[in-house]
């Protein structure tokens, strides 16, 4: 009898055990940059690097380059997502290096109205900033104008964007700002090796946002209360074919916390130790375990966003969808980037199970040969 108690509460504190095990990542001490005595680091931080230029990575191939060939096998951009209770604010400043492109897209989820505005440019005019504590990168033509401030000595990330009025769309306008200080969130920077000396770093950081924007001859008051930001700064020595799935959601639970999450799938070596995968609960970062996103029908169909250590549990269905090919000879991309909203449930680094039910959310799937 005595045997049978203790095998049954073995039983029962080996499934607590199990339950309450959860995935965990070293988070190294501050660096500089994610470039040491021309090696790439490898790792997870906490807080930006104050440089990054990975053309101090000496030998990134295994014959000599140039620098300016070195130059342009660098691909990078910033971005950002703004989501309310009724507005879904996306852009994108990209520099393949072949050629640059931005994108602004707003999405009303009240009328189910989109408005888009794209270009591209042959060639790599533009240089994303390298000191992410006090730079900006804009984008200039006729009728458009886009900036983003990277201010992180200030805590905070300024955005900025007029677009002019055409047959084809109203005008657009938008002065917001990232506040890192006031939501206290923890961002995350990651330095990941495609080989022993080509890496790509990602810096993410999810906070609160205000401001105002005018559509249409509308005016719309982002309150930060309600109002949560994504930012993206990547910049790496991406393989020719490069081949990467992101999913990002973000939204209140039913405590009123502010969560998101940003999941990726890239062809990163040794993804276990360190990948781009992050949840933000109330401003608390959990690293997560590294992804598989699988769609097994067409577009429309379901992707299946899944762990191997019970962390990640989703599914995102497409709702809008977003399909944009550009073939340039020499280049090519084939960007899918359907809104939807995702379901299931993730688990953050104290064992506390966050369910998702019908947030809204952007899934990207890129192919990009450059």
């Amino acid at each position: 009898m005595v045997n049978q108690y203790l095998h049954v509460t073995l039983i029962i504190f080996s499934n607590y055990c199990r339950i309450f095990t959860v995935y965990t990542r070293e988070i190294q001490e501050k660096r500089r940059a994610p470039v040491e005595n021309g090696t790439p680091l490898q790792g997870t931080w906490t807080r930006a690097f104050e440089e990054v230029d990975l053309l101090e990575v000496q030998r990134p191939y295994s014959f000599p380059l140039l620098k300016g060939i070195k130059d342009t096998r660098i691909k990078e951009w910033e971005s950002f997502i703004i989501q309310d209770d009724h507005f879904y604010l996306r852009a994108r400043i990209n520099n393949n290096k072949l050629y640059r492109s931005a994108m602004v897209t707003l999405y009303n989820m009240d009328t189910k109205e989109r408005q888009e505005f794209t270009k591209v440019i042959p060639g790599g005019g533009w240089r994303l900033p390298r000191f992410p504590y006090n730079a900006s990168v804009d984008s200039r033509s006729m009728g458009f104008f886009f900036r983003i401030h990277s201010w992180l000595d200030a805590e905070c990330i300024k955005l900025e964007l007029n677009i002019k009025h055409t047959r084809r769309r109203p005008a657009f306008t938008a002065h917001v700002t990232f506040d890192l200080a006031e939501s206290k969130a923890t961002p995350m920077a990651v330095s990941l090796l495609f080989s022993g000396r080509r890496n790509m770093y990602a810096f993410k950081a999810l906070a609160e946002v205000w401001g105002d924007m005018v559509s249409g001859g509308r005016h719309i008051h982002l309150n930060p209360v309600r109002t949560t930001g994504l930012f993206c700064d990547f910049k790496g020595f991406y393989p020719y074919r490069m081949r990467s799935t992101w999913c990002t959601c973000m939204g209140f639970d039913s405590q009123n916390r502010r969560f998101g999450f940003s999941l990726g799938e890239n062809q990163a070596r040794e993804p276990f130790r360190n990948n781009e995968n992050a949840l933000w609960i109330d401003g608390h970062l959990t690293p997560l375990p590294p992804v598989k996103i699988t769609r097994n029908g067409g577009p429309d169909s379901d992707w299946i966003i899944q762990d191997m250590e019970g962390m990640v549990d989703l599914v995102f269905t497409p709702e809008i969808q977003e399909h944009k090919v550009n073939n340039f000879v020499i280049a090519a991309s084939d960007y899918e980037s359907p809104l939807g909203y995702f379901n299931g449930r993730l688990v953050n680094a104290e064992g506390e199970e966050l369910p998702i039910r019908n947030v809204w959310g952007l899934g990207e799937k890129l192919y990009l040969r450059v």
